[in-house]
């Protein structure tokens, strides 16, 4: 799955982007530091399962801290969109083509009204940081709804004309979007078009369908940075203002401190957590020990920097993913090496036995013949939806 982090120019993007990935992605305090996408990998946190056993585990694709696992996320840092990026203003084109395969969006604004529509740095509470939010959802509707008006007349009479579906249109034209063909069902019908007669749609129908698409295949969460700029009552007024979609505060300059002095052996913190400490006060200089001073401050007012709890929000609350561990030994939790729950992958909640089995090897889904609960020893069918934190073997002819 892949997170597209999202925004204005110049509202902390590419800092929180760094700051999840620890990638070295240019931050300026100008428009379009961002001029091409940067992919990278950032990491959610679950309770790794070896802890049920206190048996030491041996990741693989993830790493485990004090029992916390740590699993990977494919992320994307697109160019700062502006008003009229999908008539190509700014960097618009390349910023909307590089979302096509994102599952969700995890939009960045400047919590302290300090940025302007531009991404030009203005006096904090001169712009409203709701209005970051709605006029990129208007973006991305228009660009959706772009895509499925070229040449609508001609594609959809044809579509009527052998008897096709709406669904069948849809998918053909938004295929470049990676929307499941139930979503687009049911966009069509929460919209209240008809199915039968596509053509007789009109352009505020795209621009509704396209609406309604977005928000059911592409949900966003807010992250309210430059938090330590603004107030909790300032970002719980933008939450309520932009209800239902999700806000967390964050202040994504402190948490690349906090994980770069970490990994230079400075602090011990560990991502998302309230707290750290110096390992070596005395080896800290003036500045630094100042700037942590001010980042304890910024965890007393608002619990942690935000970063790590608004990329898990958008996982696990937004996309609805879960974690599932499989093995390939269901009573010591190994796989044929004797490592002890090495992988961890991230599923659609409810994901069936058999689609993870695909998860983890195609051939092992074209084999397969049932699954086995590491917990229970239970056998488990094709079908059979499985929890968050499963543990499960699968028995594959292959």
């Amino acid at each position: 799955m892949e997170v597209g982090v999202v925004g204005k120019p110049n509202v902390g993007k590419s800092t929180l982007f760094n700051a999840l990935t620890l990638s070295d992605v240019p931050m300026a305090p100008y428009p379009f530091t961002t001029i091409k996408p940067n992919r990278g990998v950032g990491a959610v946190r679950v309770p790794c399962p070896h802890l049920e056993r206190k048996t030491p585990c041996t990741p693989g694709n993830s790493r485990c801290v004090d029992g916390t696992r740590f699993v990977p996320v494919n992320l994307i840092d697109v160019p700062g969109l502006v008003p009229g990026a999908h008539e190509g203003k700014g960097l618009g084109h390349q910023f909307l083509d590089e979302l096509r395969q994102a599952d969700g969006f995890l939009q960045v604004v400047d919590a302290s009204g300090g940025t302007n529509a531009e991404g030009v740095v203005a006096a904090a509470g001169t712009t409203d940081p709701k209005e970051e939010v709605e006029w990129l959802e208007e973006e991305l509707v228009a660009w959706v709804a772009d895509i499925l008006s070229r040449d609508f007349a001609r594609h959809t009479k044809s579509v009527e004309l052998v008897g096709g579906s709406a669904e069948e249109f849809l998918r053909s034209r938004l295929t470049g979007l990676a929307i499941p063909p139930s979503q687009l069902t049911a966009a069509v019908r929460t919209t209240g078009l008809d199915p039968a007669h596509p053509s007789h749609w009109s352009s505020q129908d795209r621009v509704n369908l396209s609406r309604s698409l977005l928000r059911a295949a592409k949900p966003r969460l807010v992250a309210a940075n430059k938090c330590d700029r603004s107030t909790p009552e300032a970002v719980a007024r933008l939450a309520e203002a932009i209800e239902p979609i999700p806000v967390v505060p964050t202040c994504a300059e402190a948490e690349l401190t906090l994980r770069r002095a970490s990994r230079a052996g400075l602090v011990s913190y560990r991502p998302g957590d309230g707290s750290f400490t110096e390992r070596d006060p005395e080896k800290l200089s003036l500045g630094q020990r100042r700037a942590l001073e001010e980042i304890r401050g910024i965890l007393a007012r608002y619990g942690s920097t935000g970063v790590q709890q608004a990329l898990e929000a958008t996982v696990f609350s937004r996309l609805g993913q879960m974690v599932v561990f499989p093995v390939e030994d269901e009573t010591t939790w190994t796989d044929s090496k004797g490592r002890v729950l090495p992988d961890a992958f991230i599923v659609p909640t409810g994901t069936s036995a058999k689609a993870v089995a695909y998860r983890v090897h195609s051939d092992l889904g074209e084999g397969f013949i049932r699954a086995v609960d590491g917990r229970t020893h239970r056998a488990l069918g094709a079908e059979h939806p499985l929890e968050n934190g499963a543990i499960v073997r699968i028995v594959s002819k292959h």
